[in-house]
């Protein structure tokens, strides 16, 4: 923070960091500049199927022929990943050439004269296409896939009735299921890869890999590990875009149907922001339909005894964790600690913290200790409304509905059960809902809307916004200002939103300067008895998302850059954020998040109340339940975990 609140969103410095697949030079710094001449794209003129046109020099023969409105078919292609050229379904025709080359991985250099359905290339892609059915285990009717697979679609587009080459009759590989969260099953995987490219070249993890060779050839893990016991983060991006049923959520559906179907259990679903954004996908409306009020009252048909909204437990994130860095920077520049840990990393996305715990142990101080918004609203249910509502703890089933895998494997964390139960008992993902939702027969998108249920309905438009990257450090922004200069945030930014932490780059950093301060609020007065210090002083926070991104800032801090400067970072696992989670519908595209990320922009304009400090609900926690208030004694044992510091609490 630095010599005054800004009077427009201008006096909020910022600057993007390039994403990992964008060119880039030093973290930070961008290799080229748009529109200048010395950058310019050389133009190339080549002709496909008869129609002339003109494109950058290395652009793709796929890009090229999508600009003319060309449709060439692919199976290891995906827009998020670089080419690989490996399962040739997408042969084109170049004339002068003497075989079929793949258009994916084909760059225009030159002048060229393409056919893209010539006898030839479609003979080709059916061989292919063919050849893959023969050693693809197991029928569509049970595939978990069925519908939505792009070898299923290339069948049917190619005309195949039969299996020319004939079919794998029996399981060649055993199926890994260890995982609490992803499942895989190597019997209906057609190497193209996709899952490899994802874990190293988007996440940078390097989980998975290819083992043997020929027609011995598999994906498995490195040192062939089962999924559970490998340095998986549990994303589910490998789901994403795998394009066949190889990999899949660990599915819970029979398991939560059991528990309505009980009359003795009370069964609850929290709803994440990000899933009510997406889920109309799977219903055929197009990307970014919201879909909030309709998800509730088809809950409540399916047989679920309450519907609350998880955006209330992330207005209490922001409470917590905002506290937390509170905390660390007072002991930190006040009390001259040196030992107080910072910057102060987000603990909102599982696959971030178990990556994190992986790589950086010697870091683990940095972490937030403060729960996900779903863990936090499931301790609360078992303690707190269990208590209003007159109900047996071990008798209240929570189930989350959630964009991400990894919410699978937070949940049944053992250390996730500070109500005395497993705070949450099931994670849900977007897809399983829908099948569910399906498999009653109940027409989502035409149902009429309903409210959540009190006591946790709907909270204010900052916790919603978490499902977007930038949305938890924007929602922390928007209380921050208002608590230490005791003005609206709507006086420095229109409708409060801050503006300058959204968007898809890799990363961001952003220095809030303070030049006057206020009295401190009577809820954490008993923490910090005034402002005075931060006056004059520089905010510094950052917002990354993709662990590749992650895994850049963390070097750069390391390194002494721009990024160890920082005081608070965000980072979510998934590229987009939870809206681009390893839950959510098939397929996604940097198009598709961008569509769902407008969705919930939208919907939270609508909301009354745009800070979680106004929450009346989180008001009222503070008052009758967590009455020592935000990192107090009873809020610690329920809604953070316990990283220690020679013994004692973070903080």
């Amino acid at each position: 923070m630095s010599q005054s609140m800004p009077d427009t969103p201008d006096a909020i410095r910022s600057s993007a960091v390039p994403s990992r697949s964008a060119p880039s030079g030093p973290i930070g710094h961008s290799s080229a500049v748009p529109g200048d001449p010395a950058t310019a794209a050389e133009l190339v003129r080549l002709t496909i199927d008869g129609v002339e046109l003109e494109v950058a020099k290395g652009t793709s023969i796929l890009d090229a022929a999508r600009q003319i409105g060309v449709r060439i078919p692919t199976l290891c292609h995906h827009e998020d990943l670089r080419s690989s050229g490996v399962c040739r379904v997408c042969v084109v025709a170049i004339d002068g050439m003497r075989t079929l080359q793949a258009a994916c991985a084909t760059p225009v250099n030159q002048p060229l004269t393409i056919n893209t359905h010539t006898p030839e290339v479609r003979r080709a892609r059916r061989h292919t296409i063919d050849l893959l059915l023969a050693n693809h285990h197991g029928s569509c009717y049970t595939c978990r896939r069925n519908n939505n697979c792009e070898l299923q679609s290339l069948a049917q587009e190619y005309g195949v009735d039969s299996f020319r080459f004939g079919h794998v009759e029996s399981p060649r590989h055993p199926i890994d299921s260890s995982s609490s969260a992803i499942v895989h099953d190597p019997n209906k995987c057609v190497l193209c890869r996709r899952c490899v490219r994802t874990c190293s070249e988007l996440q940078e993890i390097g989980c998975l890999t290819v083992v043997n060779r020929s027609d011995e050839a598999r994906i498995s893990t490195f040192a062939e590990n089962e999924l559970a016991s490998a340095i998986c983060i549990n994303c589910g991006q490998c789901i994403n875009r795998c394009p066949t049923g190889a990999l899949g959520e660990q599915d819970q559906t029979d398991e939560i149907w059991a528990a309505i179907d009980n009359p003795e259990k009370f069964v609850v679903l929290q709803t994440a922001p990000s899933p009510r954004a997406s889920i109309g996908e799977c219903f055929g409306l197009p990307a970014g339909t919201s879909l909030t009020g309709q998800i509730n009252t088809a809950a409540r048909r399916m047989g679920f005894d309450a519907v609350f909204d998880t955006v209330q437990s992330a207005d209490l994130t922001i409470m917590e964790e905002g506290t937390e860095l509170i905390l660390r920077l007072y002991n930190r520049l006040v009390k001259g600690d040196a030992t107080i840990a910072l910057p102060q990393f987000t603990s909102c996305s599982p696959g971030w913290v178990k990556y994190y715990e992986h790589f950086y142990p010697d870091m683990l101080e940095n972490l937030s200790s403060a729960k996900s918004p779903q863990q936090m609203l499931g301790a609360l249910l078992k303690t707190y409304y269990a208590e209003q509502a007159g109900l047996d703890p071990k008798d209240i089933v929570v189930v989350a509905l959630m964009p991400c895998a990894a919410k699978k494997f937070e949940c049944n964390r053992p250390e996730m059960c500070d109500s005395g139960y497993h705070d949450v008992d099931f994670g849900l993902t977007s897809r399983e809902l829908a099948k569910m939702v399906a498999e009653t027969g109940i027409d989502l998108p035409n149902l009429p809307p309903s409210d959540f249920d009190d006591p946790f309905g709907a909270g204010s438009s900052a916790g919603l916004i978490f499902g977007a990257t930038g949305g938890v450090m924007e929602a922390a922004l928007r209380t921050v200002i208002e608590l230490v200069t005791s003005k609206q945030v709507e006086d420095f930014y229109d409708h409060a939103e801050i503006t300058p932490v959204r968007g898809f780059e890799g990363a961001r950093l952003i220095e809030i300067p303070i030049h006057e301060v206020g009295p401190v609020p009577a809820l954490l007065q008993h923490l910090v008895p005034d402002w005075n210090w931060l006056q004059g002083t520089t905010l510094k926070v950052g917002v990354a998302h993709g662990i590749a991104n992650a895994k850049r800032v963390v070097a750069d801090i390391k390194a002494g850059g721009p990024f160890s400067e920082c005081h608070f970072i965000e980072i979510m696992a998934c590229p987009g954020g939870c809206l681009g989670g390893g839950g959510q519908p098939i397929p996604t595209t940097a198009a598709i998040r961008a569509q769902r990320t407008q969705a919930l922009y939208a919907e939270a304009t609508g909301y009354r109340l745009h800070k979680s400090h106004d929450n009346p609900v989180i008001q009222r926690l503070y008052t009758e339940f967590l009455t020592d208030g935000p990192c107090g004694h009873k809020a610690h044992k329920l809604l953070h975990t316990h990283y220690t510091r020679r013994g004692k609490w973070i903080l």
